[in-house]
């Protein structure tokens, strides 16, 4: 029978919820690092029993944790990322100068081949990968080295990386998504990026239409047709059919007063025919 998984990451801790295909009665368990927050909670698609947490505290700062049996016990990881070379600037809410930062992890991306590669999305905005189970963590600086990157500004949560998807079609392409930057595409492991923002509008920036500074919220992927992907931005429900070349509206009758992100959920099968679901 095949077995449901949610990994759900909350501001008192984490919890893992399992049920039957039926999706009638949970089993839950937690909260894991109770009194903690936690900023996402995933799975690796390679090895259900391998899992990654992000959890932060104003006061003991970041945490990263990693479990080899499905959530039963857990181990820190390394929690040293630090920016390659010199990091510059990029703007704050005022619009003035300001240095990058670290603050958090808000995203973990397990490969979808290698249990112990797993990539991270964090606060001020750069992506880190590590290909020893979390132990390590090195930047792939392209993405925060982009030239656009010194005029992108924080939301409101922070200049965070939030999003980060992988092409089970083609191993060269990753999609990331920043708050309020947009929505990025690499054709090369993460080498180079280009911003894939094209049919985006955004009434709260000078030009609405620029190439960056869109507050995306989230993306996801379709779970045959890597191409079309579905975009939750502020104010806007969007899909594109051609890997982010351009993007139309599809918000249809969905309310459209609200910049709140909805609970985003994404879907990985796994060998042992258990879908696992994260949650936050």
């Amino acid at each position: 029978m095949t077995t449901v998984r949610l990994l759900i990451g909350t501001r008192k801790g984490a919890f893992v919820m399992t049920s039957d295909e039926r999706r009638k009665n949970w089993k839950v368990e937690g909260p894991h690092f109770a009194g903690w927050e936690v900023y996402h909670v995933n799975g690796s698609p390679a090895d259900p029993d391998r899992l990654y947490a992000s959890q932060s505290r104003g006061w003991f700062g970041q945490v990263l944790q990693r479990s080899d049996d499905g959530g039963a016990t857990w181990q820190a990881g390394g929690n040293e990322f630090h920016y390659e070379g010199t990091p510059g600037t990029h703007k704050w809410y005022d619009n003035t100068d300001h240095p990058w930062e670290f603050a958090r992890v808000w995203h973990l991306e397990p490969s979808l081949t290698d249990p112990d590669t797993v990539y991270a999305g964090v606060e001020d905005a750069a992506l880190f990968r590590s290909t020893d189970g979390a132990k390590t963590w090195e930047e792939l600086p392209g993405l925060r080295n982009h030239k656009s990157a010194s005029e992108w500004n924080p939301g409101a949560g922070g200049l965070c990386l939030h999003t980060i998807i992988e092409d089970p079609s083609n191993p060269d392409r990753i999609f990331t998504a920043i708050s309020s930057a947009g929505a990025f595409r690499s054709d090369d492991a993460g080498k180079t990026w280009r911003p894939i923002n094209k049919g985006l509008r955004s009434n709260y920036i000078p030009d609405p239409d620029a190439e960056i500074g869109h507050c995306v919220h989230r993306l996801a992927m379709h779970p045959s047709r890597p191409n079309v992907l579905f975009m939750q931005k502020h104010w806007d429900v969007m899909r594109t059919d051609d890997a982010g070349d351009t993007w139309h509206e599809i918000s249809g009758d969905l309310p459209t007063d609200t910049a709140a992100r909805p609970a985003a959920m994404s879907g990985k099968r796994s060998p042992r025919d258990c879908r696992s679901r994260t949650a936050t």
